[in-house]
Order: structure tokens, then sequence, then C-alpha cells
């Protein structure tokens, strides 16, 4: 129970038995706030967001001390100053369902508070083997049913997947940077509300499965928009709620995904390692989707760090297991968009990273070529990956035309990762000297947003890590 909610039941606005007088205390806060504060904004306050005016604050004070009698205070109700957020917040992997909760929570909380703890950490090594062990061996069996006040159903869950249907869609036109923030508001006030609420053991797994998808996606929208300590937080916490779910393919999934984050940031060791963990911890899911899709991020960490032998095994194994999957019956539902398209898109990346430029360059043209993905960025990443397949086989006019149609591409992005493909591309073609087709090409390319150096500058490149 929040501190809020604890003393409107003292007040009288709550009830034992769950009743909720959400209406009735709105109405009272707006007689003393002068302004229309319904039921909605109440929800809200209950569910932990602090109200940034100083007159509603003091308002639900005069509220609840007109009701007890007394005096109430900010520090009562929560609304005091805020604590300092811990630097390893989100680190850990909860050993309880609960800590869980209580630590996705707080992060949510803290992410939009802006707290520089958070949006300025680098990803933590350890944290990533850490919780990629807990998952692979856990036994546990977590009870996921709740006694709280507000009742959840089929159709809350229903909204929080539709919300976050939403939120992804957004994120593959305009990138992570978009709509982030706004997304990480409706966990905060929606669904942290659904995981403090009343559900049954069933209604639980679902829900629990819900948060973990959704929280996923905030930790990807983190990582492309450059916050990848904060990124990685969301990744070990979505990698918890995806364990209470029980359902082993969407943890294994969420490895994937921090297999990809570090890869870009040139932890290649542990990108391949995170990658067998998933595919190791589902070798009885039955999912080729799933399994092709990790054999292609390991297929990409072992590209990065120049082991042919290996990367062409993993790619293989991608191959292999992605002609026999079947996407009707496949468990992994949500890798149903890996499609021939992603697929060539993989292989692509991996031979332009072992220097088969001729290799990459068919891949990216057969993924471009085929079915839309759907997902702008996605073909942002292919095309620059055919320009710098270009730009290696010398073909310099034919890698600044491809790159300029990425450039156009990349202007509705806002993703630190398009900006890091980039600075490569722009790293490759310093390598060619001063032509008159570099000075054309960087002409053209100087109106655009991934090109100007202020975003060049400020944006990783996978480069800039170094393997230890």
């Amino acid at each position: 129970m929040s501190t809020l909610e604890a003393v409107m039941l003292a007040a009288g606005f709550l009830r034992e038995d769950g009743t909720v007088g959400l209406k009735v205390f709105g109405r009272a806060v707006s007689r003393h706030a002068g302004r229309d504060l319904n039921h909605t904004y109440v929800r809200r306050w209950l569910n932990g967001m602090v109200p940034r005016e100083e007159k509603v604050r003091r308002a639900i004070m005069q509220a609840l001390g007109e009701k007890l009698g007394r005096p109430v205070s900010l520090d009562e109700v929560g609304f005091g100053k805020s604590k300092k957020v811990p630097a390893d917040l989100g680190l850990s992997y909860p050993d309880k369902a609960a800590d869980g909760i209580a630590a996705v929570t707080d992060l949510w909380q803290a992410d939009l508070a802006g707290a520089s703890t958070l949006v300025t950490a680098p990803a933590n090594v350890g944290a990533w083997n850490d919780a990629s062990l807990s998952w692979l061996v856990s036994a546990r069996h977590d009870e996921t049913h709740s006694t709280g006040s507000r009742r959840v159903g089929p159709g809350d869950i229903a909204g929080v997947r539709s919300t976050t249907d939403m939120f992804d869609h957004l994120d593959g036109q305009h990138g992570g940077g978009h709509a982030r923030t706004a997304l990480i508001q409706f966990l905060r006030t929606d669904l942290a509300g659904l995981l403090r609420g009343a559900y049954s053991d069933e209604i639980g797994r679902e829900l629990f499965k819900a948060a973990a998808q959704a929280t996923l996606l905030g930790a990807w929208m983190s990582y492309d928009a450059g916050l990848h300590g904060l990124a990685q937080r969301y990744f070990i916490q979505a990698l918890r709620l995806a364990e209470s779910s029980g359902d082993r393919l969407l943890g294994a999934s969420i490895l994937d995904a921090m297999s990809h984050q570090a890869t870009f940031l040139g932890r290649y060791r542990e990108a391949a390692n995170l990658a067998r963990a998933a595919r190791l911890g589902t070798t009885t899911a039955g999912s080729a989707s799933a399994a092709a899709h990790f054999y292609a991020m390991e297929a990409r960490a072992l590209a990065r760090l120049g082991d042919a032998a290996a990367c062409d095994e993993a790619m293989s194994g991608a191959v292999r297991e992605f002609e026999r999957r079947n996407t009707k019956s496949d468990p992994a539902e949500w890798f149903a968009y890996f499609n021939d398209a992603e697929l060539a898109a993989e292989l692509g990346h991996c031979n332009r990273d072992l220097g088969r430029a001729v290799d990459a360059s068919t891949y990216a043209t057969q993924s471009l070529g085929l079915t839309p993905s759907g997902y702008v960025r996605s073909d942002f990443f292919a095309t620059m990956v055919l320009a710098d397949s270009y730009l290696e086989q010398g073909e310099l006019e034919e890698a600044c035309r491809v790159a300029l149609s990425a450039l156009e591409i990349g202007e509705q992005l806002k993703s630190a990762r398009c900006g890091a493909y980039v600075k490569e591309f722009r790293e490759r073609l310093t390598r060619v000297g001063d032509t008159a087709t570099v000075r054309e090409f960087e002409e053209q390319a100087s109106g655009t947003r991934l090109w100007t150096p202020q975003d060049a500058r400020t944006v990783p490149s996978p480069d800039d890590f170094r393997q230890t």
C-alpha cells in the first residue's frame, strides 16, 4: 500500500473492503485547488505520480487534513523530497516477484524524474552475466496472485498489450527517442497500478507477461535512444517479470535483446554468451523462429570478434532453424516479424563485419528488395549496411548514393543507433580521401539530421568500445 493510499484510508476516502472513493476525493481536492481534478488524477497519484503544481499538492494536504482533523505533511503522503536514487537500482535480478515489481516501479519513477545516476550510467558487464545465469538455472515457481484494492481482469491486460503495440509501432517508425518518455509514463501510472491490484494466479501470469513485454519495449527504446545503463536495467527487470509469468521463451527473447545491446557496446564475448544462454534455456520450447534469431544474434557478435568459422556455424544454424519454422504454430509469436527480409539483413551485417563485402551487399539488397518490413529503422540499417559494402568494394559513387538514401529515411528517426551507423560510414569514408565524389556527397548530406557533426559526435559507434 502506498503512503497516500494509507492516509486516504485513515481519512475515510478508501475502505478496508477495497471500495475506492476516487471521485469523492477528487471533488474534495478540486474544491481546495480551485480547478477540476477528477478520479483519473487521483488514480495517478495513487500509482505514485507526484503532482507538479504546488497548489495541487497543497490542496491534497488540505482535503486529507480536513477529514482527519489535523495537518497532513508532504512527507506523510510521499510527496516530500525525492530520495537519492541508488546507483545500482535495477541491476540486480530480484529473488521474489514482489521485489521485481518494486524495482521496476522505482526505475520508472526515477527515469521520469530524470535521475542522473540512471540517465548517464554505462552498462554493467557483470549484471548481464548475473541475470542470465539466474534466469538459466532458476527453479522458482512464483505465486502471482495479489490482493490489492483494484481488481484486474482480462480487459486490463488487453489494454496494456494494445498500448504496448502502439508504442512498438511508433518506435519502429520514428526511433526510440520519439515517444520513449510517454511509454514510461504509461508504465508508471497505469501498469504499476495493475501490478499492485487484485488478481488470481492465472490473471497474474498474463499480467506479468504483458508487463514483461511492455518493459522490454521500454528497454529497447532506451537502448535506441542511447541510454545504455538505463536500458540494461529495464532488460534485467523485464527478464524477472517474464520468469514470474512462466513464459520461458519470452525470457529467452529478452536475453536475445541483451545480446543485441552487448554487441553494439563492443562486449562481443558477453553478447555471444547471452545469445547462447537464450538458446540453451529453450531447447525444448519448440520455437524454430526463436532459435533462428538466437543463432543470428550469436553470429552478429562472432562476426564483430572476427571469428569467421564460428560465425559461419552460427549463421548456418540461423538459416537451418529459419527454414523449418512454422509461423502458424510457433509459440514465440513475437518473433513473427523475423521474416526473410530480417534474416537477410542479419546475414548482411555479419558478412560486412567479416569483410565479405560482396556477400554483404547481396544480402542487404535482398533484404531491401523483399516485402517491406514495416519498420523504417530496420530499412535504414539495411540500407547503411549496403552503403558500407559498396564502399568496401571500391564503388564510391554507388556507396554515396545509397548512403544519401539512408539519410533521407533517417529524417524521421530519433535514434542513437542510427547515428552510430552513420558515424561508422563517415569513418570508412575518411579512408577514401578527399575526392570530388566525397565532397559532393558531404555537401548533400550536410543538411540531414543524422549527418551533422554535432549528432555524429554524441552517439557511439561499436568501435568506441574496446573488448577486454
